[in-house]
């Protein structure tokens, strides 16, 4: 896994999880990100925008318009984005097919790398058993996991105070449980056996907030991760090789403040779009 620092420029770029919307999402270093990594195709893997939260209760600080703002702004300089909507932003799941903005809406989509590997994208909701069959149990698991966040974000707080970098604990103590660990390995094995009845050679998906590319019975199972917890992402370098990036970089405590005006450079690029 990389912890890149330079503007990289690759094929594709594999998102998901950011959950915009919440207290626990990391805009900041997703703004960050979006500065320094370019890609001709970027995905788009559910949950961005968190629909169940926003539903209880409306957040939605200016730098969550910055990210969207930002990946609106990389398709109108030429790349192609596709969103295929998770069970958070199942909201635009009635779209599919279209497209908007320059963004098209998939349920599902193939995607072939540079090197002519075939992977199924896909969010990976329904292969959760709790979302499909018990969402009672899913929204108490919601509320509960927003805790866990709520405790991370102090964590997270005192670390930066003392000029540490980002660090999970909710992502560390969910690891740490036995049943959580056993869910993981179910969900990975269930996508993996999908892409092989489909004939493909991989997947790519998101949901479980657990980064990481592995071989699964000779099927390339590829979680993307999230901003909440890891912090990162999944691109595709141009010989078609993907790779896992963390972005926990150490951001000035006075870029945390939450406010109302967008960051400098995000003010520039739009004054330069509009000349």
């Amino acid at each position: 896994m990389s912890n890149p620092h330079a503007p990289s420029r690759y094929r594709t770029l594999f998102l998901s999880d950011l959950h915009l919307g919440t207290r626990g999402c990391q805009a900041y270093l997703i703004l960050d990100m979006l500065r320094h990594v370019e890609a001709d195709t970027i995905y788009l893997v559910g949950d961005i925008i968190d629909g169940w939260r926003l539903r209880s209760g409306w957040y939605w600080p200016q730098a969550h318009n910055d990210v969207v703002q930002k990946l609106l702004r990389k398709v109108r300089r030429g790349a192609r984005m596709v969103f295929v909507p998770g069970n958070h932003d199942e909201f635009a799941r009635q779209f599919f097919g279209l497209t908007f903005g320059g963004i098209e809406i998939r349920r599902q989509v193939i995607h072939t790398a540079a090197d002519g590997k075939r992977y199924l994208v896909i969010h990976g909701d329904e292969f959760d058993v709790v979302v499909r069959h018990s969402k009672w149990l899913a929204y108490f698991g919601d509320w509960a996991y927003d805790f866990a966040l709520f405790v991370n974000t102090h964590f997270n707080a005192a670390r930066r105070a003392l000029g540490l970098p980002y660090w999970s604990f909710s992502a560390w103590a969910k690891l740490k449980v036995k049943n959580a660990v056993n869910f993981i390995g179910s969900f990975e094995k269930e996508l993996a056996g999908e892409a092989k009845r489909r004939g493909v050679d991989g997947v790519v998906c998101g949901h479980i907030h657990h980064p990481i590319i592995r071989d699964i019975g000779g099927v390339t199972y590829v979680n993307t991760g999230d901003f909440v917890e890891s912090c990162s992402l999944v691109v595709e370098h141009h010989d078609g090789r993907f790779e896992v990036l963390r972005w926990p970089i150490a951001l000035p405590v006075a870029a945390q403040v939450e406010d109302n005006a967008p960051f400098e450079d995000d003010r520039e690029e739009a004054r330069a779009e509009a000349a």
